[in-house]
């Protein structure tokens, strides 16, 4: 295989699998909802609270976006804004009271689904393929890194 195909079939393998839906028939959240909530949960369970600017840093998205995500999943009675007492330009994404419940539920969905997969392909190849995927992510990362150090060391 030449080596522009290998990078061809890395950048297809990284889109396929951000495609696999592992919420089919359950579609409450969508996946970027869904990976919101996450984080604000993760938060709370940390006894923080967390603001539009970070969600955005954290989920790769522009702050307007997570702005209309959070104002939809306001509607749907999922999170809530809630002003900082000491700053009036600050709001923070809470959970309402019934969004553990929602949360758990799509999980219970994933799991279900990764359950079938596994189950369909057989644990020893995901747990290859789970294996395989690390070495070339840090292979990836070091190389990267080491171009990086590359180019700055030659300006």
């Amino acid at each position: 295989m030449e080596i522009n195909e290998y990078l061809i079939k890395c950048f297809q393998l990284m889109r396929n699998m951000e495609n696999i839906d592992f919420f089919a028939g359950v579609h409450e959240l969508s996946r970027t909802e869904f990976r919101l909530l996450r984080e604000v949960i993760l938060e709370e369970e940390k006894g923080k609270s967390i603001i539009s600017s970070e969600l955005a840093r954290r989920l790769g998205i522009t702050r307007s976006a997570v702005s209309q995500i959070v104002t939809k999943m306001e509607k749907d009675g999922v999170v809530n804004r809630v002003a900082s007492p000491t700053d009036r330009k600050i709001a923070y994404i809470r959970l309402s009271e019934n969004a553990r419940a929602v949360f758990e539920e799509q999980c219970k969905e994933a799991n279900a689904t990764m359950e079938r997969i596994v189950a369909e392909v057989g644990e020893e190849k995901v747990k290859d393929f789970f294996a395989l995927y690390e070495e070339l992510r840090k292979a990836m990362n070091k190389v990267i890194d080491q171009i990086d150090a590359e180019k700055k060391a030659a300006k």
